[in-house]
C-alpha cells in the first residue's frame, strides 16, 4: 500500500502525532509521501524522521496574543492559491489519502474520489464528546476543513464513544525536579509570559519554549529556542506544564503525570473544548487570563498519577494496512479495553468552562 499523508503544520501537536504513527506505518508495509501545509518550509526543525517532504501554504488559523481572529483568519487564507495547489497535486501513485486535519491533501481526495482517511483529534467531535456550547462558526470550521471518507477520532476518554485513545510516543518519566515548571505557549507575548511567572522565579525554574535563534535568561527564567529533543526531555522530569490547550501535549502530560495549567486560545472551540474534557476528568487548571494568583496555587498542588494508554499507533497502522479493516467501533473497543487507566470522568460539567478551577 502506498499512502500520501497530509500533516497541518499550524503549531506542533500534529506533527507529534505523525512522529508516533509514521514508525507503525513503515512497519505495516505502507509506502508514505508527506505533505505539509500551515507554515513556511523554513519553519519546520527536527524533520529527519520524514524523509523529504513536499510543503504547501494550504489553510491555517491567524491567532495574536491567545485569541482567534475569526475574520484575519478569513482574509489571510487565499483560496485561489489553496484550490490551484489542491489541482496540482498528482494523487495517481496513491492507494489512500491519510490527513491529520491538513485540509489541501483531504479536499484534493474528495474532489477526485481517492480514499481517505483523517486521523486526529478534531474527528473526536463527530461523537458525543465534552464540547462547549456556542461557537458556531468555529465548530463550522472545523467539521469541513479537512473532509476525510473516513474519520478516525482520538481523545483523552472514550466518553462512551466509539474514539481512540491519544496517539503518541511513549516517554520515560523520571524523578521530578520540584523547581523545574515548563512554559509552552506559542500564541502569547513572551513579554507576557515573563511578567506571569516572574513572581515565582525565585522558587522555581521556568523554562519558556517560544522561536527565537538562541536561549537568554532572566535569572531562573530561561527562554529557549524550539526543540523537539530538548522540549521533551525537560518535560520528562519538570513538574508541571503551562500551555494553551492543544491536544497532543496535554495527552504527553498525562503520560508522564505532570500537571497541566491551561489557557485555552480565547474564540479556539476546540482549545475550549479541549479545557472543558480535561476539567471533567480532573487533569487541568483552567485559566482565561495569565492570573499569577492562579499560578502560585497550582504549583502548590499534589502531583497526577501517570495514565498509561496502548499503543494505538501499531493498531491504527494495522488497521489502515488491513483489505478488509474490522468496523471502527470495534478497533475502538479492543484499543480501550487493554488500558487500566485513572481516569475518572465527571460527565455533571456540561458545556461551561469554569476558569480558576484547580484540578
Amino acid at each position: 500500500m502506498r499512502a500520501l499523508y497530509g500533516i497541518q503544520g499550524t503549531g506542533n501537536g500534529h506533527l507529534a502525532r505523525a512522529r508516533a504513527l509514521v514508525p507503525a506505518l513503515r512497519e505495516a508495509g505502507v509506502e508514505l509521501d508527506f505533505v505539509f501545509t500551515g507554515r513556511r518550509r523554513e519553519d519546520y526543525f527536527d524533520m529527519e524522521i520524514f524523509n523529504g517532504f513536499d510543503c504547501f501554504r494550504g489553510m491555517s488559523l491567524v491567532v495574536r496574543k491567545g485569541n482567534l481572529k475569526l475574520l484575519g483568519t478569513i482574509a489571510g487564507n487565499n483560496v485561489v492559491r489553496f484550490v490551484r495547489d489542491a489541482r496540482k497535486l498528482d494523487l495517481k501513485p496513491y492507494d489512500v489519502v491519510i490527513s491529520d486535519f491538513e485540509p489541501l491533501t483531504a479536499w484534493a481526495a474528495r474532489s477526485r474520489g481517492i480514499p481517505s482517511i483523517g486521523v486526529s483529534h478534531q474527528c473526536a467531535f463527530d461523537y458525543a464528546v465534552p464540547k462547549v456550547s456556542g461557537y458556531r462558526a468555529s465548530r463550522m470550521i472545523m467539521k469541513h476543513f479537512a473532509p476525510t471518507g473516513i474519520r478516525l477520532g482520538l481523545h483523552w476518554h472514550h466518553f462512551g464513544q466509539p474514539v481512540l485513545p491519544p496517539l503518541i510516543t511513549c516517554l520515560e518519566p523520571k524523578e521530578a525536579d520540584r523547581r523545574k515548571v515548563l512554559v509552552y505557549m506559542m500564541w502569547e507575548a513572551l513579554d507576557d509570559l515573563i511578567e506571569f511567572v516572574k513572581p515565582f522565579s525565585g522558587r522555581y525554574d521556568f523554562l519558556i519554549y517560544v522561536p527565537v535563534r538562541e536561549e537568554r535568561t532572566f535569572g531562573s527564567i530561561r527562554v529557549r529556542p524550539l526543540s523537539y529533543m530538548n522540549f521533551h526531555r525537560d518535560m520528562q522530569d519538570c513538574i508541571g506544564v503551562i500551555s494553551n490547550a492543544g491536544f497532543e501535549l496535554s495527552s504527553e502530560c498525562l503520560t508522564l503525570g505532570k500537571n497541566l495549567l491551561l489557557k485555552p486560545i480565547a474564540g479556539q472551540y476546540e482549545q475550549l473544548c479541549n479545557a472543558l474534557a480535561l476539567q471533567s476528568l480532573r487533569r487541568a487548571t483552567v485559566i482565561s487570563s495569565l492570573d499569577p494568583e492562579v499560578l502560585g496555587q497550582w504549583l502548590e498542588l499534589p502531583r497526577h498519577e501517570p495514565v498509561e494508554y496502548p499503543d494505538v499507533a501499531r493498531a491504527v497502522a494495522r488497521w489502515i494496512a488491513e483489505d478488509r479493516p474490522a468496523p471502527l467501533a470495534e478497533l475502538a473497543q479492543d484499543t480501550w479495553r487493554s488500558m487500566n487507566f485513572p481516569l475518572a470522568w465527571d460527565s455533571g460539567f456540561g458545556t461551561r468552562l469554569r476558569p480558576g478551577m484547580l484540578a
